[in-house]
């Protein structure tokens, strides 16, 4: 394990050390000496003969990490949209100003800072994360006024989690807290970017690690209170740690009844989450109270948003292998039927799920309509705590409620069973999503121009016909591999079409003129999408040279 986070150092360090060559010599010094330090942990990791004297080489090797983050930061600490995001959030909590609902299009446009567009044909220019994580930032803002005050904050709590799990973890396993967290490259980058959801983390790590223990005798006890206030600071901080909050406090009570009974349960469960709503509410009581309406509709914009389709998971059928789906819904719906089965099924399973209550909650975004690997990859260490720290005999004795009676269905058979019919409707919402056809017929005539040395799309003409009973207000963009453009312009055809209706359209990319791909690709689509309902279809763009003179 020592030599496997040894090597995971080497990810990325390189083009780390020829940026500061080139721009901070003195950091690539710095850099230097870590690849002897790893070279040197690396050997002695396999020559120690003492498990005091790999204690000390793990040790190392952490150092060693901590330094090649904050190299990183020095290196890039401008962060992407979300770093700008919440300087700009900071900024306005500096100055008593409200912080949800006003939009800040200037932060916007550049490669760097990205626009999160919308299926209505907009995108969102407001701040759409709860606020510990701009909290947090202010006052570091007050100091450094730039986008660096906002990934100065996440890069120092993902240091500051990485070494206390270090500590936490039992000894074999502190070299893959520190490959999980610092090592591969992974976690950092989001921690320079600016992410919130590395603030989260941060807070979470101390709540699961040996998790099953909290609330032991009936008593929460210092430590059972500190967990559940680093609970609700963490849901004060990202959206993604609510998803993981009802299975710990499912697990939790289902633990705690096998010992001490449902009341005694019931009573230090209750505490358990009184004490994180509190600690929630009281990072969020001062944004409630100025402005309620936009605060809600802040936080709650990730999930009501309906952001284009982005990601590796099942709605890449509908996106980048099919003409598109007329029923995308069905996939958020999916999502959220997979939600509640997991939920029903923990408690029904808790002494075969338990280990694993880390990780399910994150199979649920496989089957949204935003799927990135994101979602999945930025709450890894909470697997690793899990593993290393809550046995399946934490569970032994969990409570599992009786399994409903199902004639001539006992034991093993009987859970497959009511698994099945718990998971089966978030899998027939998916199928029914992928299989549905577009919504629209599109037939285009493309207009080809030559720029310099590259040919491209100075506008479309799009016969589009509505096979649908539903009236749509199709939006136009381009798409070459994953992601979409900005939103092309409309300059001839109608805003809604009519059921079962025809129009023509002309559309012309932003700027008058889109680059097409050259070499042996897939080639440029034209995709059209609805807002109300969730549609997409997707039309080849025929690349043809000889009709550029």
């Amino acid at each position: 394990m020592t030599l496997m986070a040894t090597i995971s150092l080497f990810i990325g360090t390189r083009a780390a050390w020829t940026t500061a060559m080139a721009t901070r010599p003195p950091v690539a010094a710095v850099i230097s000496v870590c690849y002897a330090s790893i070279l040197a942990c690396a050997v002695l990791g396999l020559l120690v003969r003492t498990r005091r004297a790999l204690v000390r080489v793990d040790a190392a090797v952490l150092v060693t990490a901590v330094a090649l983050v904050i190299c990183g930061y020095l290196l890039d600490h401008k962060g992407a949209d979300e770093a700008a995001l919440t300087a700009q959030a900071a900024n306005e909590i500096l100055h008593g100003h409200p912080v949800y609902g006003r939009p800040w299009p200037w932060l916007f446009g550049t490669a760097r800072v990205g626009i999160t567009k919308t299926m209505s044909g907009g995108a969102d220019y407001t701040y759409g994360y709860p606020p510990l994580t701009a909290l947090l930032v202010a006052p570091v803002h007050a100091v450094v006024h730039s986008t660096a005050a906002a990934t100065l904050v996440p890069t120092v709590a993902l240091l500051a989690s990485s070494v206390l799990l270090w500590f936490l973890l039992p000894v074999a396993w502190r070299s893959a807290a520190t490959a999980v967290c610092l090592g591969f490259g992974l976690l950092p980058h989001y921690a320079h970017s600016g992410y919130p959801a590395v603030t989260a983390l941060a807070l979470l790590v101390p709540v699961v690690v040996r998790w099953p223990s909290t609330g032991e005798g009936g008593r929460l006890g210092a430590g059972g209170t500190l967990r559940a206030a680093c609970l609700g600071a963490a849901c004060a901080a990202q959206q993604l740690a609510w998803f993981l909050a009802p299975f710990l406090l499912i697990g939790l009570y289902a633990v705690r009844r096998g010992e001490l009974g449902h009341r005694r349960a019931l009573a230090v469960t209750a505490r358990y989450t009184a004490t994180a709503a509190l600690t929630w509410s009281a990072a969020n009581a001062y944004f409630a109270v100025q402005d309620f309406s936009g605060w809600l509709h802040g936080i709650l914009l990730p999930l009501e948003q309906k952001a284009i389709l982005h990601g590796q998971g099942v709605m890449g059928i509908s996106y980048y292998f099919t003409d598109g789906s007329s029923r995308l819904d069905y996939y958020s719906y999916g999502s959220q039927l997979l939600l509640l089965g997991l939920l029903a099924a923990t408690p029904l399973f808790v002494r075969r799920l338990g280990p694993a209550l880390t990780v399910l909650p994150w199979a649920v975004f496989y089957l949204a309509t935003r799927s990135q690997d994101g979602y999945f990859l930025v709450m890894t260490p909470l697997w690793l705590a899990a593993a290393a720290t809550v046995p399946a005999a934490a569970f032994a004795t969990a409570w599992q409620p009786p399994l409903p009676r199902l004639p001539r269905l006992t034991g093993r058979r009987a859970k497959v069973v009511v698994a099945a019919g718990l998971l089966t409707p978030a899998l027939a919402c998916v199928v029914i999503a992928a299989a549905s056809p577009p919504p629209l017929r599109m037939d285009l005539a493309p207009h080809f121009a030559k720029h310099g040395s590259r040919i491209g799309v100075t506008a479309i003409d799009v016969r589009a016909v509505n096979t649908t009973g539903t009236a749509l207000e199709p939006h136009f963009a381009s798409r070459t591999g994953q992601g979409a453009s900005n939103w092309w312009t409309i300059t001839s055809g109608p805003a809604v079409l009519a059921p079962h209706a025809s129009a023509d359209y002309r559309v012309e990319p932003e700027g008058g003129f889109r680059a097409m791909p050259g070499g042996h690709g897939p080639g440029s689509y034209l995709i059209a999408v609805t807002g109300t309902p969730m549609t997409i279809t997707s039309a080849h763009i025929r690349a043809a040279a000889s009709a550029v003179p």
